[in-house]
């Protein structure tokens, strides 16, 4: 008998529960409504005011992107992420590399949430400097993972609904400001897509390095692979749409804040120039709603991802491609990893103080894009090796997201490329050090 109830304890496997509509809507909290509101100022100052424009290209690269990301978790069901895609259909160097440029991402993402919280917070009480803000959300953030606090699925939804809830108020705050603005030339409407004055495609392009930001996470379907319906159709249907449904909002959020600030005028704080944006359309009370709704939002993302990136190096310290000692180590009090959890608080600190808002997601863009570019090229591959010729779509879907995120990422900014370049040169020195050691152990 317990021979018996150890096989059938062994053949237990996830609940196959999930609808499209279900993943569609996980893949739209991860991704957040209100993406594309903390880096609107960025986008506006690199692509000289055209946001909409570049948030819509963003949209083809993830578009081309997702159609690959559908096609591998097709391949494989069991779950997985760049990092597996890369392993099994390249190779297993190739998917550690795209492993570290995505635990780059997983440290970055805490790091830019502190510096936006810490500009948030001074548009509440301005009179604190920047820098004790930026001490403040570092230290909350870690002490908060080191008491074993999580976000659970539940917040998550109900913080979703939200931001949704805020979205309708800014977006009827700002239809009725546009009303009382009176009659507008047709071209007013259509500046925000193009002005003839300030556009230029190196611009626009380095515009659209930065808003690939607000699709950051569709990824994350693939993950629930194993407790979807019919995942081999539900899976890429819903990564597809969740881009394109991201894409779609995006646009509407950032098209109507365009028309409500006027052309030239320059923002309070480039980091949180949607809510002075909001401020114009709705007064002080939308000031401080959407204010208060990004500043929560953020924190909870802070916070997550902080703890993420904690248990990634975990599991990279364990496998020993990094030194096992400490990466790998486990606290036995409240069994979290805490080693990485200080280290990235430590990141956070000295990235909010040093980093602004705009290098730390050209630099988390950076990996991203190379994992982006793995999946598109290991996508192409496995067209080939199943089908050659009668697969010749796919592949060509597969290389035209391939080039898109390449010519993205050649337009990071300079000082992006060398940091992230230098961040996967030292993850290379790393495998070639431990991973070599672990290979021998084994």
């Amino acid at each position: 008998m317990p021979a018996e109830s150890a096989m059938a304890a062994s053949k237990v496997t996830l609940k196959r529960s999930l609808r499209y509509w279900d993943l569609v809507l996980y893949g739209i909290i991860l991704i957040q409504p209100t993406a594309p509101m903390p880096s609107f100022g960025v986008i506006y100052k690199e692509a000289h005011g055209h946001v909409v424009t570049a948030i819509l290209c963003a949209m083809v690269a993830m578009l081309f992107t997702s159609v690959s990301y559908g096609r591998m978790a097709r391949v494989y069901p069991q779950g997985g992420s760049a990092f597996m895609y890369v392993s099994r259909e390249l190779h297993p160097s190739l998917g550690y590399l795209t492993g570290w440029c995505m635990a780059m991402d997983y440290i970055l993402n805490p790091l830019i949430c502190t510096v936006w919280c810490g500009k948030a917070a001074q548009n509440f009480l301005p009179g604190v400097p920047y820098f004790v803000w930026a001490i403040f959300f570092a230290a909350l953030f870690t002490l908060l993972n080191l008491n074993g606090v999580e976000t659970s699925a539940r917040i998550n939804t109900m913080m979703a609904a939200a931001l949704g809830v805020v979205i309708v108020l800014v977006v009827i705050a700002m239809l009725r400001y546009l009303l009382h603005l009176g009659h507008q030339p047709t071209s007013f409407y259509a500046l925000p897509f193009y002005d003839r004055s300030t556009f230029s495609t190196s611009a626009l392009f380095r515009g659209t390095s930065i808003a690939v930001l607000t699709y950051i996470g569709f990824d994350g379907i693939s993950t629930l692979t194993d407790e979807a319906k019919n995942p081999e159709r539900s899976i890429p249907r819903a990564i597809v749409s969740t881009c394109l449904i991201t894409g779609i909002l995006a646009s509407i959020e950032v098209y109507l804040g365009q028309l409500v600030w006027p052309r030239g005028l320059a923002f309070p704080d480039i980091d949180t120039a949607y809510v002075h944006i909001s401020g114009r359309a709705g007064g002080p009370i939308m000031f401080a709603i959407v204010n208060g709704a990004l500043l929560l939002a953020t924190i909870g993302s802070g916070m997550a991802s902080q703890l993420g990136a904690a248990r990634l190096l975990l599991a990279m310290g364990q496998d020993g491609a990094i030194p096992r000692r400490f990466f790998g180590a486990v606290h036995p009090k409240n069994r979290i990893p805490r080693n990485n959890v200080l280290l990235i608080g430590a990141i956070c600190l000295g990235g909010a103080l040093v980093f602004s808002y705009q290098l730390g997601t050209e630099l988390l863009n950076y990996g991203a894009l190379l994992a982006f570019m793995g999946v598109n090229v290991a996508s192409a591959v496995l067209g080939w090796r199943q089908g050659r010729g009668s697969q010749w779509f796919p592949i060509v879907m597969s290389l035209a997201g391939f080039a898109v995120c390449f010519f993205i990422w050649m337009n990071l900014g300079t000082l992006a490329r060398i940091a992230g370049t230098g961040w996967a040169l030292f993850g290379i020195a790393m495998w070639l050090v431990h991973g070599r050691k672990s290979r021998v152990a084994a």
